[in-house]
């Protein structure tokens, strides 16, 4: 068994992907395959882009955003070692979730969005999803966001697993906004300038 194995995860640190931190989100996308074959591009492209697009061009396109200093996510650490990711940018940013028609925006303000989760199978079910979406929240404050949303799944849902829980959006302060009839959850959380 490995030291991260019995790391708790009380002592993670949390950091947005920058430049700077480059090679830990590469060495996350090596170290996770499921991570790597989308590299949380599916909601950045359009449908028909990730369809013609490979492992390898995702993971270069995430790579370029970054190299932009455009808002991609957010990295959890143990011990230096990146555990998990949470993504979180600026809704516009995300090609095919504003076409997406079970999503639809719900009014015209800026919202920064969050759309994927992934937590090294050692830290899950210890809280790290929603610690890394309260760091992604903090991150996007910083930038200037006013409002953050997210479309959390049911735990039983086929699809959209990696988009989060409703239990884990609740804890970290968003509330359900879901207009009525539609199916798809929405939750926001209102930020202080």
């Amino acid at each position: 068994m490995s030291t991260q194995e019995n790391q708790p995860a009380s002592r993670l640190q949390f950091h947005p992907v920058t430049k700077e931190r480059l090679r830990d989100l590469a060495r996350f996308s090596c170290e996770h395959g499921k991570f790597r074959y989308c590299s949380c591009m599916r909601w950045r492209m359009t449908s028909s882009q990730f369809r013609q697009s490979t492992t390898e061009t995702r993971v270069a396109a995430l790579e370029a955003l970054v190299e932009q200093d455009i808002p991609t996510g957010v990295l959890a650490y143990a011990d230096e070692e990146p555990i998990g990711w949470c993504s979180v940018a600026p809704r516009e940013r995300y090609a095919a979730l504003e076409r997406y028609q079970a999503l639809p925006r719900l009014d015209d303000r800026a919202v920064w969005s969050v759309v994927c989760f992934f937590v090294d199978r050692r830290f899950r079910r210890q809280g790290v999803t929603t610690r890394l979406l309260k760091a992604a929240v903090s991150y996007a404050q910083s930038q200037g966001a006013a409002i953050v949303e997210g479309y959390p799944v049911e735990s039983d849902a086929r699809l959209y697993t990696y988009m989060g829980s409703p239990e884990a959006f609740l804890r970290a302060g968003f509330r359900d906004v879901t207009p009525p009839g539609q199916a798809r959850l929405v939750m926001r959380c209102w930020l202080t300038p």
